[in-house]
């Protein structure tokens, strides 16, 4: 089919299914490269009836939401610590959790009304409908009203996300939420059960444990697959210390209601569970269930296959080149719905950015989907860039990569004593390559902030000779990634002392 050359209304150069920060990004990028583009985004209703405005997961039910409540929760903490730096207030403390939902709420509502803003000051036509695909360049959409309307374009992209999964077992949906759910909840959670291992998952219970809500989490088998096994293990270890419970080696089998929520009030609810490699049956009464057990992406509903776009048969994800294309060669996709591409916005938002770069402004850079980095927002932070220690070695051979390591404590959790060498630093090096780094993992406050600031170095093969000879800011955590001594294979002790020196 010749390119089509936009006349009508509803005629376009690139049409964007999908509102979050893959399908942003590249559409205004689009628009600002001069093409007529437009803009579809539509959300289901949740089982339990929650939707959202235009952003994505991201903005709506992940990233923002997640990382403000996390921080509700360390303003918890450092209120304790802070009686150690001589600030005097009541002892007893309590925690609104309706205050919090409601200012995030609005905080999040402004941000809708902003990216609706920048759309339509980018020149782009956002459209709140829902959309199918009739073939490659034409699509059917419908709005909130039932109305059907049809669009056509030379090319377009898939940026559609994904949903969370539910477990097929009885209850699940009638009476579990998810994180479509939880920061919007009506209710004070009470007693919450989290199911899964995954970062949502834990970073989920770390804020509820912070906000002072009891909180256990029902795993499988091991934490945070994936990442770094001995910093997944930290991880959990942490935030057992500090109050979460956890039920490893269960999966859940039912969910069952024993009493109404009203009022303001969560319900009551009955959860069975089975050892995952074993007979042994468990029961015990909640308020909130909150599932975390992986996404799925939200392809079905898209009618792909009129489109002849191919699809994987394991996950239902779009598979596509290193280009971002579909094996249809008009049609693109980027984001959590792709095939093998990291579920982070961060990645979303390049990839779709240049995506509009290489189709309308004649550039060639293609996404780096390996160094990405990237932070779980648990109580304790961790974050990492690269490979873990496993991989690493599943790569290069155990004989040929060097970690150098040191577990420290963070010069702000001195004085109230709390978490004495808990923070972990470690960096994996190829001998045969100059020890160049190709893993960066960190264990601490704000890791999001020190793993970033490492993220240029490995773009740039860094090697720990090049970490050694950084000056770092003292006094800060991110300083000791400057400073690894000890390996591993020498066995020698990993605590630091001392902080000057």
């Amino acid at each position: 089919m010749a390119p089509i050359t936009p006349k009508g209304p509803n005629e376009y150069d690139f049409i964007v299914v999908g509102g979050g920060s893959g399908g942003l990004a590249a559409s205004k990028e689009a628009a600002r490269l001069g093409k007529k583009v437009a803009l579809f985004d539509y959300v289901k209703p949740s089982p339990k009836g929650t939707t959202w405005g235009i952003g994505g997961t991201c903005v709506n039910v992940g990233c923002i939401p997640k990382k403000l409540m996390h921080q509700g929760a360390l303003l918890g903490q450092a209120l304790e610590d802070a009686r150690h730096f001589g600030w005097e207030f009541p002892e007893e403390k309590s925690h609104n959790w309706g205050f919090m939902v409601q200012v995030i709420s609005d905080y999040i509502k402004s941000l809708n009304w902003g990216y609706r803003v920048a759309l339509r000051d980018s020149g782009v036509a956002y459209l709140n409908e829902f959309a199918e695909f009739i073939d490659k360049n034409t699509i059917k959409t419908f709005d909130k009203k039932g109305t059907e309307k049809t669009y056509v374009a030379d090319t377009i992209l898939i940026a559609v996300g994904g949903r969370p999964k539910y477990p097929n077992i009885p209850g699940a949906r009638e009476f579990g939420v998810t994180s479509d759910d939880i920061f919007t909840l009506p209710y004070h959670p009470g007693k919450t059960l989290c199911i899964g291992a995954s970062y949502i998952a834990l970073e989920t219970a770390g804020f509820l444990a912070g906000t002072g809500i009891e909180t256990t989490v029902m795993v499988r088998s091991i934490l945070l697959r994936g990442f770094d096994n001995q910093l997944a293990e930290m991880v959990g270890e942490h935030m057992q210390e500090h109050g979460v419970r956890f039920l490893r080696g269960w999966v859940p089998t039912s969910v069952k209601l024993i009493e109404e929520g009203k009022d303001g009030i969560a319900p009551r609810l009955l959860v069975t569970a089975k050892q995952s490699d074993g007979d042994q049956t468990w029961e015990e009464e909640f308020n909130t269930v909150v599932f975390a057990i992986g996404r799925d992406p939200c392809t079905p509903d898209l009618k792909l296959e009129n489109a002849g776009v191919q699809l994987s048969p394991t996950t239902g994800k779009v598979i596509t080149d290193d280009a971002d294309k579909t094996n249809v060669g008009n049609i693109y996709c980027v984001g959590d719905t792709a095939e093998n591409r990291p579920e982070l916005t961060p990645v979303a938002i390049l990839a779709g950015r240049l995506l509009a770069r290489r189709l309308y402004a004649g550039r060639k850079t293609l996404t780096d989907y390996d160094l990405v980095p990237t932070t779980v927002f648990t109580p304790m932070e961790y974050g990492c860039i690269g490979l873990s220690e496993e991989k690493a070695i599943a790569k290069y051979g155990k004989d040929n990569i060097e970690v150098y390591h040191s577990h420290f404590q963070a010069l702000e959790h001195a004085l109230p004593k709390r978490d004495q060498n808990r923070c972990y630093a470690k960096l994996l090096c190829v001998k045969s390559e100059k020890e160049r780094v190709v893993g960066l993992h960190y264990f601490g406050p704000n890791a999001g902030e020190v793993t970033q600031g490492f993220t240029m170095g490995f773009k740039f093969g860094a090697t720990k000779e090049d970490f050694d000879e950084l000056i770092g800011v003292h006094p800060t955590t991110a300083r000791n990634m400057t400073e690894l001594e000890i390996t591993k294979s020498s066995g020698a002790n990993p605590m630091k002392k001392g902080c000057c020196g």
